[in-house]
């Protein structure tokens, strides 16, 4: 009987249980769910409730965060309030007053979803004040985990407070997978800068109450006025020296927009911590507008270094969706391609109108590798003329001597002075390596090796882009199997692969013929190289890798093809590469992103010795 039981059940079983039924949560646990992906930690309801008092007009905006904003984030704006008969609806899902949901590409607000407050309702406990312009009085309700409350009258002059209590602790699991304090402050500065660089109009302040005395402010933003309020906004939030090496971005194409600063090359961080892009003044933060300021810098920065840049894409709403994620961060262009390129060919064109430019913060680093311990009183010095003494007269004899035995560069004509060009005019050669420049306004230091080895590179490049990269036909043709998508994808670039020497064809399903590679590039590992084109195709719309390959030989050929270390050069020589670096793009930096000079101006040699 055990054996019959036994086999029912587990060979040939009867019994099935109940199927799960299909049921409707209820709203505080939907409530809770959408706010797992509209709130992931404290800097996102910060960035919500901060996009909505931009959206309200706002021209001041504060906020008040304590223990990273897990227990307190308030902020408070002088916008055109919410009027009170409309406090509880601002408190359900998707209520908005931004869009009327007819069209949800043509939207121009932050805000346009209506889940923040909603979201922050479900996982804390919130607050909302607010009175409009010409209400006899404010009015406030709050919301508990999702129990919403009467709406009463409360004290506040114009505008609205939100204040929001004990983040998460509807949903304790959740606060065990937010980092330290310190790391969430850090979080919410950064969004909070990120605003502030969106809306320079609009005045900032991030205080911060965690160690329960009066808020301590950390970031404040005063409102900026006229054609330069961006300018003087990125000059707060990035630095005087990110301002001082900023190059002014303004280009159009096909009716979309793109302006800002970019920064020169040698200019350049250790990390992409100072990348900022705007798509309708929305901030974001997407990978093919990332990849594309990558690529423009690609030629002169090293590769373990990073561009700084803030940069505003202007474009027709209906040519961009920004609701592919709640959290509003991606975007996805109608034509990705032209965007790109768009960012790619502008900041290539302003770093090569920069031309032989170099970052001012390598000055400051020179003097700091010359600085000497300065004496504690200043030093008396007699002007030696006006002391006709032995001494003297030995000391001029010695000089003398000395000059006797260096070979001098000769002082170029008055007419023909080179001194008053911008690297100024060759006075001596250091360590047949250096050259030192006279220049109006002080001296300048020269890597000659660095410097040669860009006007070559930019030569060779000059050369490549006038006619078809030259091609070397494979004796047999290399097949390489692809995925289907990959091969249609090569087969479609094929035209611009054989511009640059590469030239393929289809050869079956799932397979690509090559019958030509660069001849620039030698045995080419074809495999390798088509995978890589097919993933930047894949995830780009376009391919910079066969074009990255040539340059990078090209680099080569020239870093072998320029002026050496250690070779003696002649004052024309020297003057004519200066003259030649003044002329060409990027000289300013060489093939591998180091800087081609410094400059030091005569006050600084002064304070130097002591004399200033």
């Amino acid at each position: 009987m055990h054996a019959i039981y036994c086999g029912m059940n587990l060979e040939t079983p009867k019994i099935q249980p109940d199927p799960p039924r299909i049921r409707q949560l209820d709203d505080a646990a939907a409530n809770r769910i959408a706010a797992g992906e509209v709130v992931e930690r404290p800097a996102s309801a910060v960035k919500e409730l901060v996009e909505n008092a931009l959206d309200a007009g706002a021209s001041r905006i504060d906020i008040v965060i304590a223990d990273g904003g897990k227990r307190l984030i308030r902020v408070t704006d002088d916008g055109h309030g919410i009027p009170a008969q409309d406090l509880a609806l601002a408190l359900s899902r998707h209520a908005t007053s931004k869009i009327d949901g007819s069209d949800l590409l043509d939207i121009h607000s932050f805000g346009f979803r209506g889940e923040a407050l909603p979201s922050l309702g479900a996982v804390a406990h919130l607050r909302l004040t607010s009175r409009t312009q010409g209400a006899p009085e404010a009015a406030e309700i709050t919301v508990a985990t999702g129990r919403v409350g009467p709406t009463r009258p409360a004290a506040l002059r114009a505008g609205t407070v939100v204040e929001v209590r004990d983040l998460f602790h509807a949903t304790p699991a959740r606060l065990k997978f937010l980092r330290t304090d310190r790391a969430e402050t850090q979080a919410i500065s950064d969004v909070v800068k990120r605003l502030a660089l969106a809306a320079p109009h609009v005045g900032f302040t991030l205080s911060d109450a965690s160690d329960g005395t009066a808020p301590k402010v950390t970031f404040r933003a005063d409102p900026a006025r006229g054609p330069e309020a961006m300018r003087q906004r990125a000059r707060a939030i990035l630095g005087a020296d990110f301002d001082d090496n900023a190059l002014d971005i303004d280009t159009t194409r096909e009716g979309i927009r793109l302006h800002g600063l970019a920064a020169l090359p040698t200019f350049s961080r250790g990390a992409a911590v100072a990348q900022y892009f705007f798509v309708n003044n929305r901030p974001v933060r997407d990978k093919q507008l990332l990849g594309a300021l990558r690529a423009a810098y690609a030629d002169v920065l090293a590769r373990d270094r990073h561009p700084a840049a803030v940069l505003f894409i202007d474009i027709d709403p209906q040519r961009v969706d920004v609701n592919v994620h709640p959290a509003k961060a991606e975007v996805r262009f109608r034509d990705p391609g032209l965007v790109r390129g768009l960012i790619v060919s502008g900041l290539r064109h302003a770093l090569a109108q920069a031309g032989h430019r170099a970052t001012t913060t390598l000055t400051d680093q020179a003097l700091g590798a010359f600085a000497q311990p300065r004496p504690t009183a200043p030093v008396y010095q007699m002007d030696m003329a006006s002391r006709p003494n032995a001494q003297t007269r030995g000391f001029a004899e010695d000089l003398a001597s000395f000059s006797a035995r260096v070979e001098p560069i000769p002082e170029p004509d008055t007419p023909d002075d080179p001194q008053h060009l911008p690297l100024g005019a060759a006075r001596a050669q250091l360590h047949e390596t250096f050259i030192l420049s006279q220049s109006e306004t002080g001296m300048i230091l020269v890597d000659a090796h660095a410097a040669h080895e860009r006007l070559v590179y930019e030569k060779l490049k000059a050369r490549l882009r006038e006619s078809t990269v030259p091609a070397q036909a494979l004796l047999i043709p290399d097949i390489v199997e692809l995925p289907a998508d990959d091969c249609n994808r090569l087969v479609n670039a094929a035209p611009d692969l054989a511009r640059a020497g590469l030239v393929v064809e289809a050869f079956g399903p799932g397979t690509i013929c090559v019958r030509e590679t660069p001849a620039l590039l030698g045995e080419v590992a074809c495999a390798p190289l088509l995978r890589d084109i097919a993933d930047e195709l894949a995830d780009l719309g376009t391919t910079d890798t066969l074009t990255a390959r040539l340059d990078a030989v090209l680099s080569r050929m020239a870093c072998h093809g320029s002026v050496r270390a250690g070779r003696r050069m002649s004052a024309p020589e020297m003057n004519a590469l200066l003259r030649e670096m003044e002329a060409t793009p990027n000289s300013g930096q060489c093939n591998h992103g180091r800087p081609t000079w410094i400059a030091l101006s005569l006050a600084d040699v002064e304070k130097l010795f002591g004399r200033r």
